[in-house]
């Protein structure tokens, strides 16, 4: 059957704390997990379509970050319980499975390897690192939006989230008069969540590679070569501390990912081909 006709199947998953986590399968081949960033869902954001696009050569599982879409969600946040639901969906892998992750995502999918035996690759892009003077830091962009969740405010929350990653104002403005802006402000109370995950690797400061010392796994680490400079010299500055990576950017690309660009090179990484080169 060809893959843009498999049917996705969806299965609600038990996470360690008890946190309901709605994951969908689709495709054939190898199990292989796609982790979103900031404001995407299941619904809405670029896992969908490359889901689609991979379900010829995988068996892809996304799934519903916790707060978002189906998923249910349990308070206190920690980072450590995002990496449970990573563990709950690699149990409905089979216990195995390659690993994508994009943007605050891909941070999350390195944590994840770091701590689940069962992921066996990992393919990262564009982690919103900021490891030099190449732009500002976000403390403030970050405090900002905590306090606007804390105050109701989900739309101001959403606008200084797409300030911070360089979306310019009067593209904010429209977005506001569209109906995508309803689905942001439905999963904004999830933007600290990100915040948790990356903001301490948006301090301008060189990464400590002995964080990573003990991943055994692979990776892919790339980005868009129309991304800015602050994004190609944290993805860099990512594969070099981290101790079996690859670099890659994929020119004309930019954050706002298009399937066709990464399959081929997601295909032949995840079936242990060279991809990139070797990180310094």
């Amino acid at each position: 059957m060809p893959a843009e006709n498999t049917e996705p199947t969806t299965q609600t998953l038990m996470s360690r704390d008890g946190t309901s986590i709605v994951c969908e399968r689709r495709g054939r081949g190898r199990p292989l997990i796609l982790v979103d960033g900031a404001l995407c869902s299941r619904s809405m954001g670029p896992s969908g379509p490359l889901a689609r696009a991979l379900a010829g050569d995988f068996t892809v599982f996304r799934y519903d970050r916790r707060g978002r879409g189906e998923s249910g969600d349990t308070l206190p946040y920690a980072v450590e319980r995002e990496v449970d639901d990573i563990e709950a969906v690699l149990a409905a892998a089979g216990g195995e499975a390659c690993v994508w992750g994009m943007s605050s995502g891909a941070m999350l999918a390195l944590m994840a390897a770091t701590r689940l035996p069962g992921i066996t690759s990992l393919a990262l892009y564009e982690a919103p690192l900021i490891v030099d003077a190449s732009r500002e830091t976000t403390q403030g962009d970050w405090a900002a939006i905590r306090q606007a969740i804390g105050d109701g405010r989900r739309g101001d929350a959403v606008a200084a989230f797409l300030r911070s990653v360089g979306m310019p104002g009067l593209l904010i403005s429209v977005m506001r008069l569209t109906p995508i802006w309803r689905k942001l402000k439905a999963v904004a109370h999830t933007l600290p969540y990100d915040g948790a995950i990356v903001a301490g690797d948006q301090l301008g400061k060189p990464l400590d590679p002995a964080r990573w010392a003990s991943l055994g796994v692979p990776v892919l680490v790339s980005d868009g070569g129309k991304s800015p400079p602050w994004m190609l010299n944290g993805n860099k500055a990512l594969a070099g501390a981290l101790p079996d990576a690859s670099y890659l950017t994929l020119p004309g690309q930019n954050h706002m990912l298009k399937p066709a660009a990464h399959v081929p090179v997601l295909t032949a990484f995840f079936n242990g081909q060279d991809t990139g080169s070797r990180a310094a």
